[in-house]
This record gives structure tokens, C-alpha cells and sequence, in this order.
């Protein structure tokens, strides 16, 4: 587990540094993923108008998956306070699922085949070897809508483009105002 804490356009003390680096690690070691890495980033914005002017952004990056989560406040503090309960959200549902949702599916094709009981440390290893990276260019990866919900909600974006697995057709996927989410497919 590794965590850094920058600052953009603002100093980062040893003590506020310290603060965010107990609080985000709290929350990842409770949900006892490996391999997690978080990257915090701390700014404030300098509109006199806006009430909560402290954000703290926090990425988590484990194998195959990328968690993001920004939080204003009005103090740097409460903000991390903040961003580290949603931090510990974020991690519990993608461990239900993502991870749990493997294992699920391990034991029903074990169920299936009448197979000995699954190997879990074999079906985490399968996990780890998921990997994405972030970069600005998207590679439209083929994936069912299930995953890209799933996608959607851990990355907090209003959409998410991707490759539909069973018919090779790039849909965007997003998030509805009124609520719920709208699919947008390829004609074809």
C-alpha cells in the first residue's frame, strides 16, 4: 500500500501531510485490497465566492480498476475527513462487486463442473492480473453493460465509452439528471 500526498499551487505541511496519509490509509486497510495504491491531492481554489473552497482528491489504482473521489469543504482537514469515509464507500462496493462477484463466479463453475472447493488465493491472483492504466487516450475495451455500470460508479464519471463484448459496438454509457443511466449504441 502506498500512498502520496501533493499539493497543487500550495505547500503541503508535514502535519496536514501525516493527517491525509493516516486517514486515507485507515480506510484502505480496512477493506484489505492488494495491491492499492492512492495518490491524494490537495488544493485550494481561490474564487472568494465559493463556500468550500478545500479539495482533496483521491485516485486508488489496484489491478483492472481505477477509484476516483474529490471533496470540497471549507477546511482542508474536513475535507480529507470527508473524502476518506467515501474513499471506504467506494472501496467496500467495488469488494462486493468486483472482487466478490469473481468469486461468486468461481464457485458456481465449480458448483457446475463438480469441481473440488475454488482456490481463492488463485481467483485474487487471477484479479491482480487485470490491468489498466490511466491515460488520456481511451482503448475502447469489450465489456459487458454490467461492467461498465460497475465502471461508471467506482470512476464517479457522468460517462464511460466502451466496446459492447457480445456485438463489437462502441456504446457510451451515462448518467441520467433525472436519474438512472441511458445507453447510447453504434448504428449499425
Amino acid at each position: 500500500m502506498e500512498i502520496s500526498v501533493t499539493g497543487r499551487k500550495m505547500p503541503v505541511t508535514e502535519a496536514l501531510k501525516s493527517y491525509a496519509e493516516e486517514k486515507i490509509g485507515n480506510s484502505m486497510k480496512v477493506m484489505d485490497i492488494k495491491p492499492l495504491n492512492a495518490e491524494v491531492v490537495l488544493h485550494v481554489e481561490k474564487n472568494p465566492a465559493n463556500p468550500r473552497p478545500a479539495v482533496c482528491e483521491v485516485t486508488l489504482q489496484t489491478k483492472g480498476h481505477i477509484i476516483r473521489v474529490e471533496e470540497h469543504e471549507e477546511d482542508m482537514y474536513a475535507a480529507i475527513d470527508v473524502a476518506a469515509a467515501k474513499v471506504l464507500r467506494q472501496l467496500r462496493k467495488f469488494k462486493t462487486r468486483v472482487i466478490d462477484h469473481k468469486v461468486r463466479r468461481g464457485a458456481s463453475i465449480r458448483q457446475t463442473t463438480g469441481a473440488q472447493e475454488p482456490n481463492y488465493d488463485k481467483l485474487m491472483n487471477e484479479l491482480a492480473d487485470d490491468e489498466v492504466v490511466r491515460v488520456k487516450e481511451m482503448a475502447f475495451e469489450p465489456m459487458t453493460e454490467e461492467e461498465a455500470l460497475i465502471q461508471i460508479d467506482l470512476l464517479g464519471h457522468d460517462f464511460f465509452a466502451y466496446t459492447d463484448r457480445d456485438t463489437n459496438v462502441i456504446n457510451i454509457l451515462y448518467r441520467r439528471t433525472d436519474g438512472g443511466y441511458g445507453l447510447l449504441k453504434q448504428a449499425e
